[in-house]
């Protein structure tokens, strides 16, 4: 049980799907031609490096944090190979106006949450502005793959960011705590806007961070191997 603001959404889930494939459109966002184009890419990157990405579509997550959200539908499916860790769950809340690309353990270090974050602000995000929201996942979904070969470039300067340098993560550590400490004293909500949320109560960041490679569901590319999800990636409205 959360206790926590997450603990009073009314998300549930949805069940493993028989049918295990890449893409999940439970509101019919997308027309059929744009499903089965997204979908059999999708499933051709898979079959081609054993990566599963998968995309769900709702229309609000009805009040829950979708990072949090989303690594816990992950982490329930099993999405990735048990023994790789090496799935990744783009969800996408239209109503919510709401998007987070959560990856598993295996893809943290290949693909990291600032990587994930430029590719929602820079790709994505424009393209739903626009109404295109076929595009933002397409465009979206050739960014993730060349992220994870290490090709992926952002052309609007954000490399003069390299000079936070190792001290980086020292501070985001510091500032984390501090958001943690104070939001055990006052319950306060915060704004939207990209990047991975830090609005977990202390109770989410303990349960993330043990919820384990659990999964053991299906096998094979097309097919979910039980990957773990810990809560990596980054998240971004519009």
């Amino acid at each position: 049980m959360f206790f926590s603001e997450s603990a009073t959404a009314q998300f549930d889930i949805p069940e493993i799907p028989e049918k295990q494939t890449s893409l999940y459109d439970y509101i019919n966002l997308l027309s059929s031609s744009q499903k089965a184009a997204l979908e059999t890419k999708l499933i051709g990157y898979a079959d081609s490096t054993s990566t599963q990405i998968v995309v769900a579509i709702i229309s609000t997550s009805k009040g829950e944090d979708l990072s949090l959200l989303g690594a816990k539908w992950g982490q329930k499916w099993g999405i990735g190979q048990k023994d790789e860790d090496n799935g990744i769950l783009m969800l996408l809340a239209s109503d919510d106006r709401n998007i987070d690309i959560n990856t598993g353990y295996g893809i943290e270090y290949r693909m990291s949450d600032r990587t994930t974050e430029q590719i929602i602000n820079s790709i994505i995000i424009p393209q739903f502005k626009a109404g295109n929201y076929y595009e933002g996942l397409n465009l979206g979904s050739d960014a993730i793959f060349e992220a994870l070969q290490g090709e992926f470039n952002e052309e609007r300067g954000f490399n003069e960011e390299e000079d936070f340098g190792n001290y980086g993560f020292i501070i985001i550590l510091i500032i984390f705590i501090i958001i943690i400490v104070f939001r055990s004293k006052k319950n306060g909500r915060g704004g939207k806007g990209g990047g991975r949320k830090t609005g977990y109560s202390l109770i989410d960041v303990i349960i993330l961070s043990n919820m384990g490679r659990t999964g053991g569901h299906g096998g094979g590319s097309s097919g979910f191997g039980g990957g773990g999800f810990g809560g990596g990636g980054a998240g971004g409205s519009w």
